[in-house]
């Protein structure tokens, strides 16, 4: 299942960083952010639940970039 969240982020390289750390997120198959776009794109393993790794991924994208928000 692939799902695109609508992001706030202040530069490309933060971007960056939330990208690496939603692919490292368990439940996360795939994942790309478009810093100009301001969008994440999440394709969620097998019998994941997409609640509760966007739950996942939001913190781990908090640990590198405290400023960034994912709204789902």
């Amino acid at each position: 299942m692939k799902k695109s969240y609508k992001i706030d982020v202040d530069c490309a390289n933060c971007a960056n960083k939330m990208e690496e750390a939603a692919r490292k997120t368990e439940g996360v198959k795939n994942a790309t952010v478009n810093f100009m776009l301001l969008k994440m794109n999440v394709e969620f393993e097998d019998g994941a639940n997409p609640s509760e790794v966007m739950q996942n991924v939001r913190t781990n994208c908090r640990k590198v970039e405290e400023d960034c928000e994912i709204y789902c």
